[in-house]
């Protein structure tokens, strides 16, 4: 169930934080961060429960879909969906990070890729969904991103974000001169999305979430 790549000089420009995430002790310490992030983006209690729970009611994965879980980091959405009955595909960039995600959710359902979803081919089979836990902030071209995402879909399937939404504030603006981190509204990630429609989109404190269905008949990739 492995994803066709692109010809290795197809690279994608990786932003400070990205490089990070290749480190072993970033990797081991990212749970413990990604367990208590919202709550502190959200300025108040904002636990992985509420966020599956958002997810499985809103998303709504079914037992026997097909997802990936793009930038799957220490595996959150990849176990959620596991759990939902799911079969998904966890890339992310970090072999570090797999490994951590493999320990934390050893589910026969998830296969472990690394790559870049920027640069990945179209598959022969698209997507029931694809999920995204703020990877989005992390990427160094979000808008070529986002299309990569879209490109994943099968039509009539759903494209769940996570992330962080502008805040205005001087955390923001310092993340995003030392890591790279952007901070896109939820208007703009819709416009970059042209074969999809939204379905919800909700946003508590700095934590954005959306849902959108790519269109039946939409040309993507």
């Amino acid at each position: 169930m492995a994803l066709p790549s692109r010809p290795a000089s197809a690279r994608a420009p990786l932003t400070l934080a990205q490089r990070s995430n290749f480190f072993p002790l970033t990797a081991w310490g990212y749970a413990w961060w990604r367990a208590r992030s919202l709550s502190l983006l959200s300025g108040a209690p904002f636990s992985l429960e509420r966020e599956a729970r958002l997810f499985r009611v809103l998303a709504a994965p079914q037992p026997g879909e097909r997802w990936l879980d793009a930038g799957t980091s220490a595996g959150f959405y990849a176990g959620v969906l596991a759990g939902a009955g799911c079969r998904v595909v966890a890339l992310d960039l970090s072999p570090a990070m797999l490994r951590v995600a493999r320990e934390r959710e050893p589910s026969e359902r998830i296969t472990w890729q690394v790559g870049n979803v920027e640069t990945l081919g179209v598959p022969e089979e698209r997507f029931d969904g694809v999920a995204v836990g703020a990877t989005l902030n992390e990427t160094a071209r979000p808008a070529v991103f986002l299309r990569a995402l879209e490109a994943q879909l099968r039509p009539g399937g759903r494209l769940w974000l996570m992330y962080a939404a502008p805040a205005g504030g001087p955390v923001s603006r310092l993340l995003g001169r030392l890591g790279g981190l952007s901070f896109p509204d939820a208007a703009w990630v819709q416009g970059q999305l042209p074969g999809c429609t939204l379905v919800h989109a909700a946003r508590f404190g700095a934590v954005q979430v959306m849902l959108l269905r790519r269109e039946e008949g939409a040309e993507v990739g």
